[in-house]
Order: structure tokens, then C-alpha cells, then sequence
């Protein structure tokens, strides 16, 4: 298969859709993922990684790694890419997931969400074992999510060597990376079962071709083939055409998989405590301003990412995101105020009043209200939460919980914000969350310097 980088065309396919044994093509899927979980704060790049029996015991193409072993998580990455190591994909795997069985799960689940419907993962490795099987079009796809999803690890792919940390290690694709213009990529497989496989991507000016290619008879034969199908691919490209990455699957934290995630806007329409309104001629103050504005911004973010599917609702959000994080107080009139609560609540009954006004009458003082949780939960019985920090005021705790609600929003958005008064202050808390959500959200945060502690059941 051919398909312009750009824009996703595909340029040409023969059998595309035919599912044979990827081999080390795998690998892409392995590093895909492991990129994913540093991203999210699973692990970090300077993890030492522990060997297993397991993964030392894996046949060549490998780095050597000892059983008992430790070794930098960014020396295996770089093992796996270049060297196209067995062992040290294992042990990624391992690393992530626990086990090699798990993490083979999580790539074909991951393989779903990016599209590849004829793709099944049974190891790390993708050495031959029974239902591990992929495609040209799905390995296509896998290759340009690697560029697009992970730009900042793709030169992994067009170096020649690398240090692995135990020994420097050569790339099994250096002879097709030095032989054809333009080529930066991607990774080469082998196995009895599958034949030489290889996944090339070059550029040349504006033009980005990605090729893929199962069952070659030799790795001369593959790279002339490859190089053939990547000339037709630059034949047939247009010299200018929309770029359009293809988007990163929505991630699912561990030991939250199965669940539904949705995005759900709730409106409360009743102050929990009642009070009487200010007098007309009492100003409001200017925490009163903030917590109104941070309101209504969280409902507009929320609103928007609703239905994330243009690049410009992804532009307003981030925009929406930076405008809470560095605005100024803006100096808005009383009358303002009125008019938005109108606008902004729904309806109640006469005796009730409506949440913004309440929320006018309570700005005033940090004893009104025990505890304020600002979103309706639909985890469905989970206990743990984390802490955030302590703060002086509850203005200050609400608006370091939406900053850091809106700054992790995938990894919180099913989190309840809660403030808690206690004698030396206001908890900021986020609630609802099984333990190892919890647990993955502090760590997470923690990468970010951000102060973070785990609330078990009764905490």
C-alpha cells in the first residue's frame, strides 16, 4: 500500500486488506503505546526497568539483557526501534502493563481506536504466534499515527546507530535509510512466517509518501520493491495538498478500561443554601467577579469539547484554557452580572434561587457553605480521590481545581471537584476515581510539580 502522509489518500494498494503475520513490524504498536503511557505520567523515560526471565529469554534479534537486570526505559526505546531488540520490547511491555499477555491487549485495543479493524496483537515482539496477525493498510496507518501522534520520537527511526545504553546497536534499516532520497523511516520485520515486511516513509520538498510492503523474498528484493512503490507514491501526490494528521485516539486510563466515557454538561439550577440577596447598592466584590467568570468559562470549555471533531473547536478550547490561565480580572459592571445570571440559569421555582445569585450572596464569606462539589459524577461507586493542596480562601482552592481540571482534562474529566473547609484552611480535592486512577492522576501531576496526595475510601 501507498498513502500521502498528508492527507491520508491512498495512492495505491494490492492486497491491502489481506491479514498475514506482521513480525517486527509490531514494534511500532509497542513503542506507540509506551510514548502514550510517558505522555500521560505512567512512567517516565529515566524509569529503571527491572528484567524479567521473560524478556531475557526472548530469541534474536536482541540487545543481551540479563534476567535481574535494570536499565533506562529510554535505552529500550531505542533498542526496540533501531536494533528491533525482542527482549527489550518485552520488557516494555512488562513495564507498562505487568505482563507481556496484558500489554499485547492494550496495543489491540489501541489498534481499534486508531482504525485498524483487521489488527490483533499477541506480543511485543511480533515474533509468530497464533492470531497475531495485521495488514498493509493497518500497518499504513500505524506508521503515519507514529509520525503525526509522536513527532518529538520519530528520529529514533532514521538513525543508522544508536547508544542503547549496554552497547551501541545498528539499525536494520540502514541500508534501505542510505540507499533511497528522501527516506527517514520507518521499520523493517522478519520472520520464517512472514518474510521480510517493511513499513518506509521518505520526503522530498512538500511531499510526504508512506509505503507498505509483506512477504518480500529477501531484503534486497523488499527494498527495490519499497523504493518502487515510494517513486509511484511521488508520481502520484499532488505537490500541494491540506495537511490532515490523522488525531490521537481519546486515552483511557488503566483501571478505567471498559468504562463509558462521555462528555456531560449538567446545569444546577438551585443554590444548596439559600441566602437573601445583597442590597442593590452593595457592589460586587472581586472574588465574586472570578468565581462567576470561571463558571461560565468551565461551561463554554465543556461545551465545546462536546463535540471536538473540527480544528476549530480543539483551537477554541486551548484558547479557552490559556485565556483562565492568564487573563486579568476584567473590571464588569453590576449590571453585567444581572444579565448574565439571567441568561446563563435555568428557571426555578420562586422560592428558589438561582445558582448564579447565590453564588453572589455567597462570595462574601468562606463559612457559608461546609463543601461545594461542582460536577455530578458518573463513575458509578468510586471512593478514592486525590488532594491538591490546602489554601487560604475558597476562592483560591476552586480556582487552582478548575486551572488543574482544565490542564488534565482527560485524565480528570470524570473526577468530582470538591473543596473541604477545615480548620487551617480549604482542601482542593478531586473525588470519585477508583485507586489506581487515583493513583496514575497524582503521579501525573506530580511530573508536573504540581503538590498531589491520594484520598482512600474514607479519606
Amino acid at each position: 500500500m501507498v498513502m500521502d502522509m498528508r492527507s491520508g489518500e491512498i495512492l495505491y494498494s494490492r492486497n491491502a486488506d489481506t491479514r498475514l503475520h506482521p513480525a517486527s513490524l509490531t514494534k511500532m504498536m509497542t513503542l506507540y503505546v509506551v510514548f502514550e503511557a510517558v505522555e500521560r505520567g505512567e512512567i517516565t523515560l529515566d524509569t529503571e526497568v527491572k528484567i524479567s526471565k521473560h524478556a531475557a529469554s526472548e530469541p534474536p534479534s536482541k540487545l543481551g539483557l540479563r534476567s535481574g537486570q535494570r536499565i533506562k526505559l529510554r535505552y529500550l526505546i531505542r533498542a526496540a526501534a533501531v536494533k528491533s531488540a525482542n527482549d527489550a520490547a518485552t520488557a516494555l511491555g512488562e513495564a507498562i502493563s505487568g505482563s507481556e499477555a496484558a500489554f499485547a491487549e492494550r496495543m489491540t485495543r489501541t489498534a481499534r481506536a486508531l482504525g485498524m479493524t483487521s489488527t490483533t496483537f499477541k506480543n511485543a515482539h511480533g515474533l509468530t504466534e497464533s492470531g497475531h496477525l495485521s495488514t498493509a493498510r493497518d500497518m499504513t496507518i500505524m506508521g503515519r499515527h507514529l509520525f503525526y501522534d509522536y513527532q518529538q520520537y520519530y528520529n529514533l527511526f532514521s538513525r543508522t546507530s544508536t547508544d542503547a545504553g549496554v552497547r551501541e546497536v545498528a539499525n536494520t534499516n540502514r541500508r534501505f535509510l542510505a540507499a533511497y532520497e528522501g527516506a527517514d523511516g520507518i521499520k523493517t520485520g522478519y520472520t520464517n512466517a512472514a518474510g521480510f515486511n517493511l513499513v518506509a516513509s521518505a520526503v522530498r520538498g512538500n511531499e510526504r509518501v508512506i509505503a507498505t510492503m509483506f512477504g518480500g523474498r529477501s531484503t534486497a528484493q523488499r527494498n527495490q520493491r519499497v523504493a518502487e512503490l515510494l517513486d509511484l507514491g511521488f508520481t502520484k501526490a499532488p505537490t500541494r495538498v491540506a495537511t490532515i494528521p490523522p488525531g490521537k485516539p481519546r486515552y483511557t486510563a488503566p483501571g478505567a478500561i471498559g468504562t463509558e466515557t462521555r462528555n456531560v454538561v449538567l446545569a444546577v439550577v438551585k443554590s444548596i443554601r439559600p441566602m437573601p440577596r445583597p442590597s442593590p447598592s452593595a457592589p460586587p466584590t472581586a472574588e465574586m467577579i472570578a468565581a462567576i467568570e470561571s463558571s461560565v468559562a468551565e461551561a463554554v470549555v465543556a461545551s465545546i469539547a462536546a463535540d471536538p471533531d473540527t480544528d476549530e473547536a480543539a483551537e477554541s478550547v486551548e484558547a479557552t484554557r490559556l485565556a483562565l490561565a492568564t487573563a486579568p480580572l476584567p473590571q464588569i459592571r453590576p449590571e453585567t452580572i444581572a444579565v448574565a445570571a439571567a441568561a446563563s440559569v435555568v428557571p426555578a421555582a420562586p422560592e428558589e434561587t438561582p445558582l448564579v445569585e447565590a453564588a453572589l450572596d455567597q462570595g462574601s464569606t468562606d463559612d457559608a457553605v461546609q463543601e461545594v462539589v461542582e460536577r455530578m459524577s458518573t463513575s458509578g461507586g468510586r471512593h478514592w480521590g486525590i488532594n491538591i493542596g490546602r489554601y487560604p480562601t475558597r476562592y483560591q482552592a476552586e480556582q487552582v481545581l478548575l486551572k488543574t481540571a482544565l490542564a488534565e482534562i482527560e485524565m480528570l474529566d470524570e473526577a468530582l471537584r470538591k473543596v473541604v473547609k477545615q480548620n487551617a484552611g480549604f482542601e482542593a480535592n478531586f473525588v470519585g476515581m477508583t485507586k489506581d486512577h487515583a493513583a496514575l492522576a497524582c503521579r501525573r501531576l506530580v511530573s508536573r510539580a504540581v503538590e498531589c496526595s491520594t484520598l482512600g475510601p474514607s479519606g
